[in-house]
């Protein structure tokens, strides 16, 4: 089997750590524990400050240099270009960082969503909004790929990302007969959160959820389509003082229309 053919069966590939992927990784660490602790950047933490979500946090340009840091380099980003064809310019990564006990109740959260926080860590399928009291869900941003770096050292428990393998064959199914018969620049209009919940319900049932813990140097691509989440912080992990805390590139399709049609 192929790198490509096993991506495009699970939804996922997991690089052993390179130096040039480590080098990035030592280079855009102190902005984003620096993005972390920044008082204007306060609104991104959730779940009882046991997580910090850090959209568009980290200050890299188009090609993922930080500073006067390289750009980012190895196996990882040379599948995305080669294999794929995708050769999109990278938008500020976002910061996700887990502390010591995540997940705990944010005021915000119903005890439903908290609930499935714990038992099904958070799954979701990344772009699909929701919004308004009701968090009914739209296609709002259309993600080409999700490229997980990490930027600390880990223990493998603590709050490890996690995917359910081949998901993403699962909901792309869905998603491509809840937008039949509309016109690609008429999808973020339709309302799909029935059908996304029905598709989840039925991932959940079918597909192996697998735990992806990774270390500096290494990358974890997920297929945009694919249900991840974060697991809960086992009690006594060990973590690093900045937390848990990987970078992720999720650049965005400019037609949308790819979202569906692209691997």
């Amino acid at each position: 089997m192929t790198r490509l053919d096993a991506f495009l069966q699970q939804g996922f590939l997991r690089f052993p750590a390179e130096e040039a992927v480590a080098r990035w990784a030592a280079s855009a660490r102190p902005a984003a524990e620096q993005a972390a602790r920044d008082p204007a950047q306060a609104h991104w933490l959730r779940c009882g400050g046991t997580w910090f979500v850090g959209v568009d946090a980290l200050p890299n340009d188009p090609e993922g240099r930080v500073g006067e840091g390289p750009a980012l380099a190895g196996s990882a980003a040379g599948f995305v270009r080669g294999e794929l064809g995708l050769s999109l310019p990278l938008h500020q990564a976002q910061v996700s960082v887990c502390y010591p006990g995540y997940p705990r109740r944010s005021p915000e959260e119903s005890p439903a969503a908290f609930d499935f926080r714990l038992r099904r860590d958070a799954a979701h399928v990344d772009g699909l909004l929701a919004e308004g009291p009701e968090k009914r869900r739209h296609l709002r941003e259309p993600h080409a790929y999700v490229l997980g770096l990490a930027l600390t050292e880990q223990s493998p428990h603590a709050a490890p990302l996690c995917v359910w393998e081949g998901s993403h064959l699962i909901m792309r199914a869905a998603f491509s007969r809840a937008f039949a018969g509309h016109a690609p620049e008429h999808w973020p209009m339709v309302d799909i959160t029935a059908t996304y919940q029905e598709a989840r319900r039925a991932a959940f049932a079918a597909c192996r959820r697998i735990e992806l813990p990774s270390a500096p140097g290494e990358a974890l691509l997920l297929h945009r389509h694919i249900l991840h989440g974060v697991a809960p912080w086992t009690e006594g992990a060990e973590g690093p003082d900045a937390g848990r805390m990987t970078a992720y590139f999720r650049p965005e399709f400019p037609h949308i229309a790819d979202w569906l049609s692209a691997p």
